[in-house]
């Protein structure tokens, strides 16, 4: 039988250390953030931090779905680490960031769907990007090949001409709902576990009714600004130091908008073929290329960022086993982009099969890691600002922070 690992280990029901009573058997890396918080509490210097904070003060115990809603709160901007009196090598050792980044993955794994899937996250590594998409590309050019058309006469960019659309349609559609219904179904059953109504409350239930408009309205608000990569200050994340930077925002905002644009580029060329009878290749100066070259732009910007700021960070306030799956994801959008406009580069020359079997094999790696890899955080983070937005217009039945 395998050893069980740290995060895996339960805590059995009672007392854990720190004092704090659990009614459920919990890992070890959620007992830790429970003990933590306990002592976060009690001092409230970070309060003004980000959400996470204002969230624990509504909570005098954490069972297991607290520790996950407040670990996927948390943004890891590392501004609480640098400001507590407590943290290592204090005895307390209060590392929040660190604490919440374990928790995290395992809400990842714990709310896979399918199930058996989450142990994929253990192996979304940079290696696995690599072969992946490697491999998927290998594969669309032998299909290619065994047509004898990968060196091929100039085709003015007509990709259909190597792989029918109704094909790539079918293909790539089916994959990405795939992704998508895998993340819904996954982030419906963390929202179960988490719901500010859980508990059934007729009046927790009309309060957070009532709320539900404008604590919507909010979280995107929050997820569009990323709003809680500022550090609390505005001032950004502690990177590889103490001191504050904004460009960890910066890159995530290159990033979740390169994506959006890419996507919101697929969309509009999807209504110029259906909608009206408009076929690609499309201009240079066409929307659906405008779109994807902007969001390409954003997907190179970001991630090379996001990569280098990994690189450097403070192995304190993360957890490190968690790099490789992070570095994979990064370095998939980077793939992605890069031979996107390859492709659209070389659209017009002989090459332009070999360029198309390259980026749709990067393609479809990234669609079938999407829901077991470092893209789920952004859909579980969302989840708990809307959490937190809900819960927060409630009353607080603690009357511990002043309200």
């Amino acid at each position: 039988m395998p050893p069980v690992t740290e995060l895996e280990a339960p805590v059995a029901g009672g007392a854990c250390e720190g004092g704090v009573n659990f009614a459920d058997a919990m890992t070890v890396g959620e007992a830790e953030i429970a003990r933590v918080m306990q002592i976060c509490n009690a001092c409230r210097y970070c309060e003004g931090f980000c959400a996470v904070f204002p969230a624990m003060t509504r909570r005098l115990e954490f069972n297991a779905a607290d520790t996950h809603y407040l670990a996927n709160l948390c943004h890891n901007c590392g501004s609480c680490l640098y400001a507590c009196q407590y943290a290592p090598p204090h005895e307390f050792a209060v590392n929040v960031p660190q604490a919440m980044a374990k928790v995290r993955v395992r809400t990842y794994q714990d709310y896979a769907w399918p199930r058996a899937f989450g142990r994929l996250y253990e192996r979304a590594g940079l290696t696995v990007a690599f072969a992946l998409s490697g491999g998927l590309a290998l594969f669309m050019i032998l299909a290619i090949a065994m047509n004898g058309r990968l060196i091929h006469e100039p085709l003015a960019g007509n990709f259909y001409a190597i792989f029918p659309h109704n094909f790539l349609a079918l293909l790539f559609g089916t994959v990405f709902l795939f992704a998508m219904l895998a993340l819904a179904i996954g982030v419906v059953k963390f929202w179960r576990e988490v719901s500010p109504t859980k508990d059934g409350n007729p009046a927790d239930m009309k309060a957070a009714a009532q709320a539900r408009v404008p604590a919507v309205a909010e979280a995107v608000h929050d997820v569009a600004r990323l709003k809680y990569l500022g550090g609390g200050h505005g001032e950004g994340c502690n990177e590889d130091d103490d001191a504050f930077t904004p460009w960890r925002r910066r890159f995530h905002h290159f990033t979740l908008y390169g994506f959006l644009l890419c996507f919101a580029a697929t969309c509009v060329a999807t209504l110029y073929h259906y909608l009206w009878n408009l076929h690609a290749p499309y201009a240079f100066a066409s929307a659906p290329v405008i779109l994807g070259s902007l969001g390409g732009i954003g997907l190179i910007i970001g991630p090379i960022g996001l990569l280098w700021l990994n690189l450097k960070r403070d192995a304190l306030r993360a957890d490190v086993k968690q790099n490789a799956m992070d570095r994979g994801f990064i370095m998939l959008l980077l793939l992605v982009s890069a031979t996107g406009f390859a492709l659209l580069l070389l659209r017009d020359t002989r090459f332009m099969a070999l360029w198309l079997a390259i980026h749709l094999g990067t393609v479809m790696a990234l669609f079938l890691t999407l829901p077991y890899g470092k893209f789920a955080h952004g859909i579980f983070r969302s989840a708990a600002l809307l959490k937190f937005n809900i819960e927060k217009r409630m009353p607080n039945r603690l009357g511990l922070n002043g309200e």
